[in-house]
């Protein structure tokens, strides 16, 4: 028997969404269980995330149904195999990403010897990376030239429903359908001669990887708010713990902020991915989540800096739990190749 979400109660679909590689282009849409460990087909439901966002009113509480199903049943679905994901949404239409904490724009500007933009405080910067190859949580992250200076960015991320020009940031919490990790890999050493040129990056930007599993924004409970969300996210570098950092307090511009922003000019079609940015706190206690900041750093103490890029074999893990100790998204876990 399928439960159906209690919506008179006023409970919303709750939910932890994922995507199987099948050998198709968009993958297959399941559904995971409360641990983690279990996992459902969504085919009766929609075949992919794509097909559950654009007609989302109806799939929601269906998939919600599913969700709430397998989380009574020990024995329903079938084990998951991490290995087997790939990114919540292996395409999308757009991957819009943003800079939301002011810590890491002035470490990163700091960094290579520029300021903050006058109106930093006011305007949010946001680049358009790649979208048409998103990484899974477990893809080798590339590394063809150790000399490109390959880094990782601990990011949280939010999937769009349809967006229509002028949304402002009150009506922008509506839009927001799931939330992820992010892993927005750059490669540092081309940055600067790509914006040298006044358009921005593009070769320094490759395929970004995502957490293993997307979930709607009530299944973090409390700890989504202000279109924010606050628990700590946690960067492991090989056995290192190198970022513990609390992702709420410091969003110096909400996901609610970064919505109205890019919808000024133009719409945008469900499937949308919109990034924080780089998740950072200006506690040097709370570590880094990406080793740009931890060298403008040894820059500042030491005048140069000390630590070296990724390498191959380096391994990054990025995960965040919730109070009780949950992995909330799954982790992004990663090898250098």
């Amino acid at each position: 028997m399928i439960l159906a979400p209690n919506r008179e109660a006023g409970i919303l679909p709750r939910m932890r969404l994922a995507t199987v590689r099948d050998g198709s282009r968009d993958g297959a849409l399941v559904v995971i269980d409360p641990t983690g460990t279990r996992v459902t087909s969504a085919a009766n439901v929609a075949s992919t995330l794509q097909d559950a966002l654009d007609d989302w009113e109806r799939a929601a509480p269906e998939l919600a149904a599913l969700a709430e199903t397998l989380a009574h049943d020990p024995d329903g679905g079938e084990p998951l195999n991490v290995s087997h994901l790939a990114a919540p949404l292996p395409r999308a239409y757009e991957w819009v990403d943003g800079s939301a904490y002011l810590n890491h724009l002035r470490l990163v500007r700091l960094a290579r010897g520029a300021e903050l933009p006058a109106d930093a405080r006011e305007v949010p910067l946001v680049y358009q990376g790649g979208s048409s190859v998103l990484l899974g949580p477990r893809a080798p992250l590339e590394l063809p030239d150790p000399e490109w200076g390959l880094d990782f960015e601990a990011e949280i991320a939010v999937v769009l429903g349809d967006v229509t020009q002028g949304t402002t940031r009150e009506g922008a919490a509506e839009r927001v359908r799931l939330v992820m990790l992010a892993n927005d890999v750059t490669y540092r050493h081309l940055v600067p001669a790509e914006l040298a040129r006044g358009f921005g990056f593009f070769q320094s930007k490759p395929a970004t990887a995502f957490s293993p599993f997307a979930v709607t924004p009530d299944e973090l409970g409390g700890a989504y708010r202000d279109g924010r969300v606050h628990l700590r996210l946690t960067t492991t570098l090989n056995d290192d713990v190198v970022g513990d950092v609390d992702a709420g307090p410091e969003m110096h511009f909400s996901f609610f902020d970064l919505v109205a922003h890019i919808a000024r000019t133009r719409a945008f079609a469900a499937g949308t991915v919109l990034g924080s940015g780089t998740v950072s706190n200006a506690d040097p206690q709370r570590g880094v989540s990406c080793l740009v900041e931890r060298r403008a750093k040894e820059t500042v103490e030491f005048g140069a800096p000390r630590s070296a890029y990724l390498k191959k074999g380096d391994r990054i893990r990025i995960e965040m739990h919730d109070a009780d100790g949950r992995s909330v998204f799954g982790a992004i876990d990663q090898v250098v190749t």
